[in-house]
């Protein structure tokens, strides 16, 4: 082959997509684009949840659930894992911090009364203290928190199979579109009523 000819051979061949014969994503169905949706929204959702609530569950979900593989014990340890996880992110989600005169990030858990400082320090004065208490607010975030984690919660690989080993096409269908819909109404939610709390476990943004 002359050179020319196996320039243009080169050229035609980078042209040519790496993977041409893998499907795009306009072929593919339904289902597994909602999966493909599903597994990008709930990554963002676990962002507003507590950290290492979310990190403790994802280390100890494989174990407890012996990779899907479950018996008797392991679905009362696994189902004891997410309702004890979805618990801490509702307390959690009355949690708050802030900064002391020194610059120092300080906790508390917030009352009907105020701030109630849990780390040890000096306690607020009664009317900063004040500026933090309990509100309607927290307890729809607390709830939604708790829902979104039971939405990645029944995404999770380890927790469908130990519960549903073989599913039938209802509980695959209502599997996979549940947490789409708790996290879509969740993120609407946090949206439309944003918190001014910096729980325990959340990024602490400077005040």
């Amino acid at each position: 082959m002359s050179a020319p000819n196996l320039n243009a051979e080169l050229q035609h061949n980078q042209s040519l997509p790496l993977l041409s014969n893998r499907a795009d994503g306009n072929n593919m169905s339904p289902m597994r684009k909602a999966i493909g949706q599903t597994y990008q929204s709930t990554g963002h959702l676990a962002k507003l949840l507590p950290s290492g609530t979310v990190l403790s569950f994802q280390l100890l979900v494989p174990t407890l659930a012996k990779q899907g593989h479950c018996g008797d014990m392991n679905r009362v340890m696994t189902g004891g894992l997410v309702v004890l996880c979805a618990l801490s992110c509702f307390v959690l989600s009355f949690t708050d911090s802030f900064r002391d005169v020194e610059g120092k990030v300080r906790y508390g858990f917030a009352t009907f009364k105020g701030l109630w400082v849990i780390d040890g320090g000096a306690p607020l004065e009664p009317l900063a203290a004040a500026e933090y208490r309990m509100r309607f607010l927290d307890f729809v975030h607390a709830i939604v928190s708790a829902m979104i984690f039971v939405a990645i919660a029944l995404f999770d690989q380890n927790v469908v199979s130990c519960f549903y080993p073989i599913p039938s096409e209802d509980a695959k269908q209502l599997l996979t579109a549940l947490p789409v819909v708790i996290g879509v109404i969740g993120s609407m939610l946090f949206v439309s009523f944003p918190t001014t709390r910096h729980s325990i476990g959340s990024t602490f943004s400077s005040q």
